[in-house]
């Protein structure tokens, strides 16, 4: 199943993704966010695009990595945070 959300964060930035899942197994296939917020180094994103690949469906498990993924000091974002990413994949997910 294939789902998409999207927000406009605080502040006038917009924040998309587009989740693929496989309800079968309860798992995510395929994630994509996108938007108008800033990531640096940008490239992350896939960093944590495939972080959430194979992750089982739960809200308590997308916290932990989504979190993790803030945490790098090495990540520094612009127009978003990670409530708002957690936000926009439970939306999707719930269609």
């Amino acid at each position: 199943m294939k789902n998409k959300a999207e927000k406009k964060v605080p502040g006038g930035k917009l924040l998309r993704v587009t989740v693929e899942t496989d309800e079968s197994i309860s798992k995510i296939v395929n994630i994509m966010f996108t938007g108008d917020f800033y990531l640096y180094p940008e490239e992350e994103i896939h960093t944590l695009e495939n972080s959430l690949k194979g992750a089982q469906i739960d809200e308590n498990k997308f916290r932990e990595i989504i979190t993790n993924f803030f945490e790098n000091e090495m990540i520094q974002i612009l127009g978003a945070g990670p409530e708002d990413f957690l936000e926009i994949l439970i939306k999707a997910l719930r269609g």
